[in-house]
């Protein structure tokens, strides 16, 4: 397993993050003790969960996924210095958490004491903000006017993220939370933080995640720029967006127990012919270099660079094997640049 540095954080993380948003919904707490055992022997440190997981969220659910990984760091106490534990706060709109309000300061102390409660440790070691309260241009709206931009008062915004930095604030300097991250943003976001940051004296984000793969490679070059520039890690989340470049679900396919047999809260919006059809090309690229498609997809989102750690999620022992093994699986040269053509045919499939 090889490591990358956190950011500014200073922290050493695995190339591998372990995602856990199945935990409670696809996969009960055995198969999560698998699953983080496994990890862990491959030389995975670092694990990703969230207060609103798993996914599809619902009342029901709520919570569970960090219930989970609590119980288990609780039965494992001896391993917890060794990890690096993330965490999210849910952004507004999920009316079962905080009554579905915005994120802010308050919010945050809130959120990070349940948390702690639920993950049963004394200390978080990256708390991020799931998504910006402002409309940000992720899951499936990042077509031109697929948001407004115009409307967005940055003046309001820039001081609510002044609040939610002093929030952050009060729980560094308790020593419940190490170091602050974002997820679901944008280069003005990071930028409004870090200047926020240096203005006031307050916690400086030290990474962020975002969709990054193969049908959604938009951050690159401007965003990961910025993250590169100013030291801040970039996390891809869903590297093999939503389990479809596994090729699962190709020809329409719906494997028993799979997410996409599962109601989606924002539907299947990667579910467009032009996906199915850089799919296609991506797995005849695999076959004939001796990868799985899910192998050839990390394997590619692992060698960009700027990436700092992708957050994998399995719903079985076979899925993890498969997906660990392909950080250990380099692309030759003449695999990334077929790979390359088919992206320059699908830069935006939807």
């Amino acid at each position: 397993m090889e490591y990358s540095k956190l950011g500014s954080s200073g922290l050493s993380v695995s190339r591998v993050c372990l995602g856990t948003m199945t935990w409670g919904l696809q996969n009960v707490q055995q198969e999560a003790n698998e699953q983080i055992e496994y990890a862990l022997a491959q030389g995975v440190n670092f694990i990703d969960t969230a207060e609103m997981y798993p996914v599809p969220p619902n009342k029901e659910t709520a919570h569970q996924t960090e219930i989970i990984l609590g119980n288990w760091l609780s039965e494992n106490k001896s391993k917890r210095e060794k990890l690096i534990i993330a965490t999210k706060i849910t952004g507004g709109g999920v009316p079962w958490i905080r009554a579905g309000g915005p994120i802010t300061g308050d919010a945050v102390v809130a959120a990070v004491d349940k948390s702690l409660q639920r993950l049963q440790t004394s200390y978080i070691d990256l708390f991020q903000l799931h998504w910006p309260n402002r409309q940000s241009p992720h899951f499936g709206q990042h077509s031109p006017n697929a948001i407004s931009l115009s409307t967005t008062n940055a003046k309001e915004h820039t001081a609510q993220m002044l609040d939610i930095l002093q929030g952050l604030d009060r729980c560094v300097k308790a020593g419940k939370i190490r170091f602050c991250g974002l997820s679901d943003d944008t280069p003005w976001g990071i930028n409004t933080y870090l200047k926020l940051s240096e203005q006031h004296n307050l916690p400086k984000m030290v990474s962020i995640q975002n969709e990054f793969n193969l049908l959604h490679s938009k951050d690159w070059p401007y965003l990961i720029e910025n993250c590169v520039h100013e030291d801040i890690a970039y996390l891809p989340w869903s590297p093999l967006a939503g389990g479809m470049l596994s090729g699962k679900y190709q020809n329409g396919a719906r494997p028993q127990g799979s997410r996409w047999t599962i109601s989606q809260r924002n539907g299947l919006f990667r579910d467009t012919p032009s996906s199915h059809q850089a799919i296609a090309a991506y797995s005849d690229i695999a076959k004939q270099y001796g990868y799985t498609p899910a192998q050839l997809a990390l394997a590619w989102c692992d060698q960009v660079d700027g990436v700092t750690s992708s957050i994998i999620g399995a719903t079985s022992m076979a899925q993890l094997k498969d997906d660990i093994s392909a950080f250990s699986m380099p692309l030759n040269q003449q695999a990334l640049a077929d790979i390359s053509h088919v992206l320059k045919s699908y830069p935006a499939p939807f």
